[in-house]
């Protein structure tokens, strides 16, 4: 049996997870812009899922480790605090001068330390609620998560139309092509992802360890090895409800891989009728995606709120299940939008299950896994994320090495090189997405009837 942990008000869970706002800030900088970047910089289009490949290869290697080593840190700042505050400032770093790119190498290498720093963060982030809340709570903890990521996404999304309408030229450009715009919002970024977990650390402390765990942590042998063989034997004994849980993560995440890697290149052909990324319409075309993608983020933030009585009514799968339908009917929607108007009612299926995915799976997981495993756990669940995404990027992308190529080229050779048949392909990924949740029966580990 879990201790009991003491009751969080509401305001207090929001503030335990402002340090979300900021962090995810940061993702949806990184969601609406680095494809941008990366094409200012003169990439073509089939070589952005291998450039992507920071964020799911940092996430496979780091997260698991970082939870698992979370399990067993003890320090006077906590247990999860360190990961916290190391990674926020890795986060800041890279954000503060990823704008500042002068080659398509030294972008790529920035997003290398703007992904460890946000995946040093990410995992121990989750566990700190799982930590400090009682289960019957955790629903209103990881929607809150669930909301602050909409909210943090919408906002990261929509600051560069901001300064545009408060008179900044989207056209005024650096040497390299990089808008003016994208600076300043990766700066303010910076700020916001720094300032945001501080706040979180000091104001909803983590809860001081009990004597037995304590005396759990400290009869755990200590070193990388143990860590790596600790992650090996978790992976053994994970619960079939996690095992499960797999197989929708395989559709979901390559689908939403998909989306955030091509979308902005479809509403650039299907609105603005250009593939030219140093032309206006196209930059036009990046703004549009930012108002369409703040507003589906409103959509996630005001839904995640309205999923915690429905979760605790229908159950988190059968709800996730439904969300991811609705998103991936709007994915399939989305390229035959041909004016900026229409972006906006596909948008709503994508908010929904946007929102969905930053919350309901990671009740059903909580409620799954055995408490002392958090962690760990919670890492080995983000390689369920990452390696879709590594799969997406070599088997949608081709790089040319010189020696060799990287990736089988698919959006080239199958897909015709158009964006808009890699949307629908991520729509159909949701879609199976959706039915599998609906194989995970639900169950909580301390009742020793683990989904089956």
């Amino acid at each position: 049996m879990e201790a009991l942990r003491p009751r969080l008000s509401l305001p207090r869970i929001l503030e335990m997870n402002l340090g979300f706002l900021g962090l995810q800030f940061s993702f949806g900088l990184q969601q609406g812009n680095m494809g941008p970047i990366y094409s200012y910089l003169g990439a073509d289009e089939a070589q952005l899922p291998v450039l992507g490949l920071a964020g799911p290869v940092t996430g496979l290697l780091v997260q698991p480790l970082i939870g698992a080593l979370s399990d067993r840190t003890q320090s006077k700042w906590g247990r999860r605090t360190p990961y916290f505050l190391i990674g926020a400032v890795l986060c800041a770093a890279g954000l503060f001068a990823m704008p500042l790119a002068a080659s398509i190498l030294m972008a790529a290498s920035l997003l290398w330390i703007l992904d460890a720093g946000n995946n040093i963060t990410m995992e121990p982030y989750r566990a700190y609620v799982s930590d400090r809340l009682n289960p019957d709570q955790r629903q209103a903890g990881f929607l809150t998560q669930s909301a602050f990521t909409g909210l943090a996404q919408c906002l990261a999304f929509l600051t560069p139309s901001v300064l545009v309408w408060l008179g900044m030229s989207q056209d005024w450009v650096d040497e390299h092509n990089i808008p003016y715009t994208t600076r300043a919002v990766f700066w303010i970024g910076a700020v916001l992802s720094l300032s945001t977990i501080v706040w979180s650390v000091l104001r909803v402390p983590e809860l001081p360890l009990s004597e037995a765990e304590r005396r759990h942590i400290e009869a755990q042998p200590t070193g990388l090895g143990a860590t790596l063989r600790e992650i090996g034997s978790a992976i053994r004994a994970m619960p079939p409800a996690m095992r499960k849980l797999g197989v929708m993560s395989l559709f979901q995440w390559y689908g939403m891989a998909g989306y955030w890697s091509y979308v902005i290149y479809s509403i650039g052909r299907s609105v603005y009728q250009t593939s030219d990324a140093t032309s206006s319409a196209f930059r036009s075309a990046v703004l549009a995606n930012g108002e369409m993608a703040a507003f589906y983020n409103l959509v996630a933030f005001l839904g995640a709120f309205a999923m915690v009585p429905l979760a605790k009514r229908w159950g988190a799968g059968p709800l996730h299940a439904l969300c991811l339908l609705l998103g991936g009917l709007a994915m399939l929607a989305l390229p035959h939008a041909d004016t900026k108007a229409m972006l906006f009612l596909p948008a709503i299926g994508t908010g929904l299950a946007w929102g969905s995915i930053m919350g309901n799976p990671y009740v059903i997981l909580s409620n799954a896994i055995p408490a002392q495993r958090t962690g760990v756990y919670m890492g080995i669940f983000n390689m369920m994320i990452v390696i879709p995404m590594l799969l997406f990027a070599f088997v949608m992308g081709e790089l040319d090495l010189g020696f060799a190529k990287l990736g089988l080229g698919v959006y080239e050779h199958v897909l015709g090189h158009d964006p808009r048949n890699a949307l629908s392909l991520s729509g159909v990924c949701l879609i199976l997405a959706a039915l599998a949740v609906l194989w995970v029966r639900e169950g909580r580990a301390g009742a020793q009837a683990q989904a089956a």
